[in-house]
């Protein structure tokens, strides 16, 4: 079982709604749901294109998928997240837009406020203490040798190698994807998302995902909001 701690929209919240159509999952629930054809895009080639982004849900990773450490439970997990989280004033992005990384799409800052980096930074500070360390096996699978030195020392002191001076807020909306496949790709991304990315996003929770065994999806396990308001237990 690993645990991941990603900032998601509320499930009622317009970008939510279009992310799981798009994805073709809602990480609130199990099922999965069919995807449609999207501008110049088949349902096929729809389903292709998301088919990797589809298993994690659609997020923006803070701390990266992590076993729990053995002297920790969930239940504690659960706790400091509400700690955190009571203390802890929202972030507001101005606007996201389409961007790509690495080949793969993902709605990303126009221009990435300086909080959420901060806050971003705090995330995986203040729940290091959860995480079981690395094996080699794990280390090995996040492809050391094409890091860079600062990602690879990021790596194996916090787990992630994209924290701190090299974290990216991205919430990734397909796999990667060739230059022959991009402009298309792009196009039926846009078609999707355009209006509602129009509008500010705040990032208003931490929301705590599971992954109960190798290979299964990510699903939401409880949804935290931040600024001094409960959280709402989801399983």
């Amino acid at each position: 079982m690993r645990y991941a701690i990603y900032y998601t929209p509320r499930q009622d919240e317009p970008l939510a709604h279009i992310a799981a159509n798009w994805l073709g999952r809602d990480p609130f629930g199990a099922a999965t749901r069919p995807v449609e054809a999207v501008a110049d895009l088949s349902a096929a080639e729809v389903a292709f294109h998301t088919a990797s982004a589809r298993r994690y849900g659609f997020h923006a990773t803070l701390k990266a998928p992590f076993r729990l450490a053995p002297n920790h439970t969930e239940a504690s997990l659960r706790a400091a997240h509400d700690a955190f989280a009571e203390a802890t004033p929202p972030v507001i992005i101005p606007r996201l837009v389409i961007g790509q990384i690495d080949g793969f799409f993902a709605l990303v800052p126009e221009a990435p406020p300086p909080a959420l980096n901060n806050f971003a930074g705090e995330v995986v500070r203040a729940f290091e203490a959860f995480r079981a360390p690395l094996t080699e096996a794990e280390i090995e699978r996040r492809s050391p040798d094409s890091l860079k030195p600062d990602e690879f020392r990021n790596l194996c002191q916090w787990g992630y190698p994209y924290v701190f001076e090299t974290f990216r807020f991205h919430m990734t909306v397909s796999g990667r994807v060739g230059p022959q496949e991009s402009q298309r790709l792009r196009a039926a991304i846009d078609s999707l998302f355009a209006d509602v990315l129009l509008r500010p996003v705040t990032v208003d929770a931490l929301t705590l995902f599971v992954e109960t065994e190798p290979g299964a999806p990510f699903m939401v396990l409880s949804h935290h909001a931040l600024g001094r308001r409960p959280a709402r237990k989801i399983a």
